[in-house]
């Protein structure tokens, strides 16, 4: 057995608490894990009794205090520290994909130690709403559809408003419920968070909540994911919560993402309507294929397609909540730390 020794936050700027609880669902065999989220309590570990050891950079994304003098000297000093302690370097931002930090200079402090990257990929958007709704009661009503399509954008981004546009183009949004925050485009109050209302929305955190009304009267959700890029599949909140809601959806996302949710335990519709957008690695082909996808949905018999994936929505239902199906998928990202610090 091998002893594995963590400090999840080496400057308190991160949301340490959750990363202890997402290391603990870790099920790796032979590989047990220690946390800590204090740099000061340090000398309470025996830590040359373990294995490895590892210290992260954790910098939640409302939180980069980098124009800071005395914060680089000080995370500077610990980092050398701890790196001549055989600590290894982990960079987080958890709620970030790789085309996101690429695009930004300032998604982390700067280090000149070797180190790795630990970003949202598939499993920490997943740990996140486990946690938030395991014991919560989620019960919708699918009988009354009122609109076509439930489809979210926050953020403007050159994918969404491609999609946004072509969708406007071909008058698919006249029967659906839409916003597109960054443009001012909000939906009807009464389908806005009741506590929230469509001025202040979305406040930080508040889109990974899910209110029923929306995708009750809604018959497919359109999700517009963080990235449509090719070399990477990162999920958040905005499939999950379809999944929740057991939900008819369609996805722009990465290249393969609906084979990625399939090699997760999850089940997609083509055996009810063309997926094959998930196999188009051209971008502009891509909206094409989900906007023939979109088309084919509004004159389909609604009812008849919530009728026949029922089982299948609620397969996906019960394998969101299938500890060990996410277990799986956190063992794969602590399984790239032992790799990093087993070749450093």
């Amino acid at each position: 057995m091998q002893r594995n020794f963590i400090l999840t936050d080496v400057m308190k700027t991160g949301n340490h608490l959750e990363l202890i609880d997402f290391i603990s669902m870790s099920n790796l065999p032979n590989q047990t894990f220690d946390t800590s989220g204090d740099y000061y309590t340090l000398h309470n570990f025996d830590l040359d009794s373990y294995d490895r050891r590892f210290a992260v950079i954790d910098v939640a994304y409302w939180n980069k205090p980098y124009d800071s003098h005395e914060f680089n000297d000080e995370l500077k000093r610990r980092c050398d520290l701890l790196h001549s302690q055989g600590f290894h370097i982990i960079k987080a931002s958890t709620w970030e994909s790789r085309d996101n930090v690429k695009k930004s200079t300032n998604y982390y402090p700067k280090i000149e130690l070797p180190h790795v990257k630990w970003l949202g990929g598939v499993s920490y958007f997943w740990f996140h709403m486990y946690r938030k709704y395991l014991r919560q009661s989620l019960n919708f009503d699918h009988t009354k559809k009122k609109f076509q399509f439930l489809y979210l954008n926050k953020t403007s981004r050159p994918h969404r408003e491609k999609l946004f546009y072509a969708m406007s183009r071909e008058n698919m949004l006249d029967d659906s419920l839409f916003t597109f925050h960054d443009k001012g485009i909000t939906m009807p109050k009464e389908y806005e968070l009741p506590e929230i209302g469509d001025k202040e929305y979305p406040r930080i955190g508040k889109d990974q909540e899910i209110y029923s009304l929306p995708y009750e009267h809604t018959r497919y959700s359109l999700i517009s994911e963080t990235n449509d890029t090719n070399d990477e599949i990162f999920m958040t909140e905005k499939i999950w919560k379809p999944i929740l809601a057991q939900h008819i959806f369609v996805v722009h996302g990465n290249y393969l993402y609906l084979q990625k949710l399939r090699e997760m335990g999850f089940k997609t519709f083509s055996n009810y309507f063309d997926e094959s957008y998930d196999l188009q690695l051209d971008k502009n082909k891509r909206i094409d294929k989900i906007i023939d996808t979109c088309k084919y949905l509004t004159q389909a018999n609604w009812k008849d397609l919530y009728l026949q994936t029922q089982s299948l929505r609620k397969h996906n239902f019960d394998n969101f909540f299938n500890e060990n199906k996410l277990c799986e998928q956190i063992n794969m990202t602590l399984k790239l730390f032992l790799e990093f610090a087993d070749r450093s």
